[in-house]
């Protein structure tokens, strides 16, 4: 009984200790942008701000500094036409919209000011299943402070999605039974020490209990990239491949049935090898197999990207590669 007690005891520490942070993010946009969606009628109850735009519902975000640094989703800041605001503690400020990353569903949004209460990145990789995590966030963009509790229920999970009539796949996702709705998404899902240790981004319609979160450290890495260079900088290798599984080798006839298999060129322009690639200056050649990247075996399981995705600009990798019924291993320095 004493350890539900303390477990309890550390939800509500966690909790009072991370609301602070968490922020609304408002989409405006001018009558004659929002007249191509809404009726006529909606429009004219929908709440204006000073200069007469639009307040669209909201969605949350988070602090993750104290000079105005904010991590949401991506597809809660997705349309350039519109201005985006961050609410924090009934203040209202206008935000700079740094980073759109659709390979990660993330944002990073800049406020102007300092002394921000904010949270501190935990670390998504030390991670077990059946940890208590509780996800904060404006469910439904109408309830502020939505607080909701869980555990870990699955992990390195990979998620086909449509935020946008567009399909999108991600990889690498934490997966939790944490309530996870509407206007939660860019919220932090936090473990008991009080530290983000995830984004809420996705839930599965129709199915209960199962939500899905960004991991921190995808975010940290991320966010160190635009402080460091003022951009993303994301490894690739210079290659056009297809990630090989039953139907491919077969297709192929291919010797295994994972890796990465570098595509001969199909149309004009269309190499699998890119001119200039770190993949050409290392030696590879169209129809290599990429096996494994420092020890990391590329499979359905995780791609190239997601195995590239945790090096940052000169870190080294160790390939090994299939090449004419030989494998080899080469060396890569990373660069932009």
């Amino acid at each position: 009984m004493s350890c539900f007690k303390s477990e309890y005891q550390q939800t509500i520490r966690a909790v009072a200790k991370a609301l602070p942070a968490v922020v609304a993010i408002l989409m405006l946009k001018t009558p004659e942008q929002a007249s191509e969606k809404i009726e006529p009628d909606l429009l004219k109850v929908l709440p204006r701000d000073k200069n007469g735009l639009l307040r669209l519902g909201s969605c949350s975000g988070f602090f993750v500094s104290s000079d105005g640094y904010l991590l949401t989703n991506r597809h809660v800041v997705e349309d350039e036409e519109a201005v985006y605001e961050v609410v924090s503690r009934h203040q209202h400020y206008e935000c700079e919209i740094k980073v759109r990353d659709e390979i990660t569903d993330l944002a990073i949004l800049k406020i102007k000011g300092v002394n921000f209460p904010y949270l501190k990145l935990g670390r998504s990789s030390r991670l077990q299943l059946g940890e208590t995590v509780i996800a904060i966030g404006n469910a439904l963009s109408e309830f502020e402070n939505t607080v909701s509790r869980g555990i870990i229920s699955g992990l390195s999970r990979h998620l086909k999605t449509d935020f946008t009539e567009n399909n999108k796949e991600f990889f690498g996702l934490i997966q939790t039974d944490a309530a996870i709705n509407p206007g939660n998404s860019g919220g932090p899902l936090i473990n008991l020490k009080g530290e983000a240790i995830g984004i809420n981004t996705a839930v599965v319609l129709g199915v209960e209990n199962i939500g899905f979160a960004i991991p921190s450290d995808q975010a940290k890495i991320i966010l160190e990239d635009l402080k460091k260079y003022g951009k993303i900088f994301r490894p690739s290798l210079g290659i056009r491949y297809l990630l090989i599984d039953e139907e491919v080798q077969k297709e192929h006839q291919l010797p295994f049935d994972y890796g990465a298999f570098i595509i001969f060129e199909t149309l004009p322009g269309q190499k699998g090898i890119i001119p200039g690639g770190l993949a050409e200056k290392a030696g590879l050649k169209e129809g290599d197999i990429i096996l494994t990247i420092n020890n990391q075996k590329i499979d359905q399981s995780c791609n190239l990207m997601a195995a590239l995705r945790n090096y940052q600009k000169g870190d080294k990798i160790r390939i090994k590669y299939w090449h004419q019924n030989e494998i080899k291993e080469t060396e890569i320095v990373l660069e932009d």
